[in-house]
């Protein structure tokens, strides 16, 4: 099979935290996992993969100046390799990319190529009627779709894909991105991160793209002042949220118990990981940007950072209760505050979460093993 890829979503080679996010951490991913098993039959292929990739490397600043001219020039790329049949299947990394299938639609069907789309939520939610419009036209185009979650896929097919051309493949996560975990649970008080909290505090971390479905304001506001004050909260990431949050901390006078890190680098976000006791995820629902599935979870799990997340959308895909973490209704204050003390009480299930949600993460979803998913439903799809 001679898989072409396509991608807008890649961070410039010198410059990796200029244009990061789940999709953009997926798309890179994938790729470098992909190029690893085409040198090789994969398990499960019957015939060798061959791949290349057509990709925009652009900061998050340029990226959406620079798509179009992108676009333009990768759909006569890609136009000329489906009239000479030197590609089979074509995987794009998102609907955006995708739009181009609406355009080599008959060539591709002459010359027997075959195309796909990850799909990662809000890509196909976007609640603007002009692309609403477009969605089920770029679907007519596709042969298969490859949601990250089963929420996702259902959305797909509330806008008109038939259900035979959906295939889940969950996102997956780096098992060698992080540098090894030197602290367990009972020890990371001491962590040299987290010097300026008491011994005894319990430190909570979110990381993520601060917008509002993510729900770190609520979370601030509605039950950070409702935990004991050896509670604290940091958060990694920015995003037009930040206002809103920095607002929550001020009115409920958290200054001292929740800190805004900013955007951290892998290094430093190691260090948040590990020095963390617990990761929260309190995503609340917004009509039309839903959480297709949460790379972040899988991130703080190959640290040893257990999760307490909501039970909404592509989430729930993440989470085995009691294997990585626990789940609570979205929105629900109270729950959370009870699942929270409840772990500050027992320290000792907290460490064996921490334990068991890094070794049921690397076993279910390394990167490895999500690419050989892709490979085997693109290889069916091109017979």
């Amino acid at each position: 099979m001679r898989l072409v890829f396509v991608s807008h979503s890649f961070s410039p080679p010198d410059r990796p935290l200029a244009n990061v996010g789940g999709m953009q951490r997926v798309a890179m991913d994938l790729d470098a996992a992909i190029q690893k098993i085409a040198t090789n039959t994969a398990p499960g292929l019957k015939a060798k993969l061959t791949y290349d990739h057509i990709v925009l490397e652009a900061s998050w600043k340029w990226v959406h100046i620079l798509a179009l001219p992108f676009l333009i020039k990768t759909y006569f790329q890609l136009s000329s390799l489906v009239r000479r049949r030197e590609v089979d299947v074509i995987l794009f990394s998102s609907m955006v990319t995708a739009a181009l299938a609406v355009l080599l639609k008959r060539s591709m069907r002459v010359n027997g190529v075959r195309a796909a789309a990850i799909v990662h939520g809000q890509d196909v939610t976007k609640p603007v009627r002009a692309y609403q419009l477009f969605v089920p036209k770029i679907f007519k185009a596709l042969d298969l779709v490859l949601p990250v979650s089963g929420a996702t896929g259902k959305a797909c097919v509330e806008r008109g894909l038939p259900q035979e051309k959906v295939a889940v493949v969950h996102n997956g996560v780096k098992l060698d991105r992080f540098s090894p975990c030197q602290w367990p649970a009972g020890a990371r008080a001491n962590h040299s991160f987290r010097s300026s909290l008491p011994p005894s505090a319990l430190l909570l971390v979110s990381v993520g793209r601060q917008v509002k479905r993510k729900g770190f304001s609520w979370f601030v506001e509605q039950v950070m002042p409702h935990l004991p004050d050896h509670v604290h909260y940091w958060l990694g990431g920015d995003g037009p949220e930040g206002n809103a949050i920095t607002e929550a901390i001020n009115s409920n006078q958290l200054q001292g118990r929740v800190k805004l890190l900013g955007r951290l680098g892998d290094a430093e976000l190691t260090e948040l990981y590990q020095s963390a006791d617990l990761f929260v995820m309190p995503n609340i629902p917004i009509p039309g940007d839903m959480e297709g599935f949460g790379i972040v979870m899988l991130e703080a799990a190959m640290n040893g950072l257990p999760t307490v997340a909501a039970r909404l959308e592509g989430i729930r895909e993440v989470i085995t209760e009691g294997e990585n973490g626990y789940f609570v209704e979205s929105g629900n204050g109270s729950e959370y505050i009870t699942r929270i003390s409840s772990l500050d009480s027992n320290r000792a299930e907290l460490a064996r979460l921490s334990t068991s949600s890094t070794a049921h993460v690397a076993s279910t979803f390394g990167w490895e093993v999500v690419a050989r998913n892709y490979a085997l439903s693109l290889s069916k799809m091109s017979k």
